[in-house]
């Protein structure tokens, strides 16, 4: 006996969500990530790093008076998301983050072996 259950790549059993724009900029001490997060509050951003993968999503909350109702709305999906993948030369247990004003600020430190080493001379 078969069934004829058709299956669906996990990708297209995801939730459709927006990919927010981002500006990544590169210094001798890392990374620097900047994402746009319009409409989405503190308690609704999540962050994960897990092994080489980082991944922030966002649950967008427009508040709409309940006396009105919105005839367009551009923003149809009510979620962000975004994975990029980590270079080994980054260290991912020592990202910090900054969130205001609807703007992510990730910093992400190169690893120490990545790190420029200054090297001393000795004179004998």
């Amino acid at each position: 006996m078969s069934d004829n259950v058709e299956k669906k790549p996990e990708a297209a059993r995801a939730e459709a969500t927006l990919m927010p724009p981002v500006n990544v900029f590169e210094d001798a001490g890392g990374i620097t990530l900047f994402a746009d997060l319009p409409g989405v509050p503190k308690d609704k951003l999540h962050l994960h790093v897990e092994a080489d993968t980082l991944t922030i999503e966002g649950d967008i909350v427009l508040d709409m008076p309940a006396d009105m109702e919105a005839t367009h709305s551009e923003v149809s999906l009510p979620r962000y998301r975004r994975v990029f993948t980590l270079s080994k030369e980054l260290d991912p247990e020592k990202v910090s983050a900054e969130f205001s004003h609807g703007v992510l600020k990730l910093r992400i430190p190169k690893a120490e072996h990545a790190q420029p080493k200054r090297i001393e001379v000795r004179v004998e």
